[in-house]
């Protein structure tokens, strides 16, 4: 039978404030909702995956879930069960996982528990014991609330698509806090399997903080290493790390011959495991002749996020017996910074000489050499 997850987005989000509702802002350089359908979408028994989004979303929903299979947007109603309601009538037919777009993170086991309780069950929801102690109370603490047999139903929630909308005509949307409080409603069997943590709603900016840190956990740390060299030809002034600085004489190279940011993007690259600066910007290219080494720097770093990757630091060795580095390196680690939209102390420049040994020794060139520390998720 074909399994659909239907996740709903369609929510304002207005408790947790800002502009954007909440399952277009960004958790690990990643919109919520993207983190919620890829959870899906990645999932072996899933065939389908459907998007509820509210009146007027559909624009910021479809450039944010670009290139996922999602198919066509499902618009939304007024209330939850309303777009629920449109999302199951698109479906029709088979089994569906409606799934709350504010709990981005759904660990493939949970969705294992749940169709596989479903088989004998007209639906199947996750929970979690109630491990705090439970009272009334307005101010002052009243009366504690038993909380033995209480549990905390999550979604993904477990159902046959038919099952469903029978439940919702037959109990009425009234009835509905989630689907299964529908289904009970309605008298029909819903089976409790085992939660997760993970599975925590995004409320709040307590909530926020901790989906930021779990993504942080989850993060592989990677290294890379770059080295440039270019020979003196021609007048000054020689760009080093984005800054002009004054020389009698210039540097060779088919874009602005800036070893520094071309050192420090090839360690960029190579940490993300995307190659190295030639793939990219390639000599042969008249596009680049002459070009500003700011360029390649910044689409190394938009590389990198845009595999939610993040830049922890990157220190680069100048090896030249001339200019001095000292009075420009200041400004060097600063525009760095800026290009990277590092703070700078997560820039380091350093300079040093062969004490007249080799080609730079001989002044007839400068090298220099980087290495780059970012976070990646594993799979990316």
């Amino acid at each position: 039978m074909t399994v659909s997850a239907l996740i709903v987005a369609a929510g304002k989000g207005e408790r947790l404030g800002g502009d954007v509702p909440k399952q277009y802002r960004p958790i690990g350089g990643k919109p919520v909702l993207r983190w919620a359908v890829e959870a899906m979408a990645g999932h072996r028994s899933i065939d389908h995956v459907r998007v509820v989004v509210g009146a007027g979303q559909e624009a910021i929903a479809k450039t944010l879930l670009e290139g996922l299979p999602i198919g066509e947007l499902i618009r939304g109603g007024a209330e939850r069960s309303d777009s629920v309601l449109n999302g199951l009538r698109a479906i029709a037919e088979g089994t569906v996982l409606v799934h709350d777009a504010a709990r981005p993170f759904c660990p493939p086991a949970v969705i294992d528990r749940l169709l596989t309780a479903l088989k004998d069950s007209d639906g199947a929801v996750p929970v979690l014991p109630v491990a705090d102690t439970l009272a009334f109370g307005d101010g002052t603490l009243d009366a504690p609330v038993d909380r033995k047999g209480l549990l905390r139903v999550q979604t993904p929630q477990a159902f046959h698509v038919e099952d469903l909308i029978y439940a919702y005509e037959e109990a009425g949307r009234a009835a509905a806090t989630d689907e299964s409080t529908v289904m009970l409603a309605a008298g029909l069997k819903v089976t409790t399997v085992e939660g997760d943590p993970m599975l925590e709603k995004l409320t709040t900016q307590a909530d926020w903080n901790r989906a930021e840190s779990i993504i942080a956990s989850r993060m592989v740390p990677r290294t890379g290493m770059g080295f440039d060299v270019h020979g003196f030809a021609g007048e000054g002034p020689i760009m080093l790390g984005g800054i002009a600085v004054p020389h009698s004489r210039g540097l060779a190279g088919h874009s602005d011959a800036d070893v520094v940011l071309h050192a420090i993007t090839d360690a960029l690259l190579g940490a993300a495991g995307l190659g190295d600066i030639g793939e990219h910007f390639p000599p042969s290219d008249p596009q680049w002749k002459g070009a500003s080494s700011d360029l390649f720097l910044s689409r190394a770093a938009a590389l990198i996020s845009e595999r939610n990757g993040t830049i922890d630091h990157v220190d680069c060795t100048i090896v030249a017996q001339e200019p001095k580095v000292g009075p420009h390196r200041s400004a060097i680690r600063e525009r760095i910074a800026a290009i990277l939209g590092l703070r700078i102390n997560q820039v380091s420049i350093k300079a040093t000489t062969t004490e007249g040994l080799g080609f730079t020794g001989r002044r007839e060139g400068i090298a220099a050499q980087a290495v780059a520390s970012i976070r990646m998720m594993p799979n990316a």
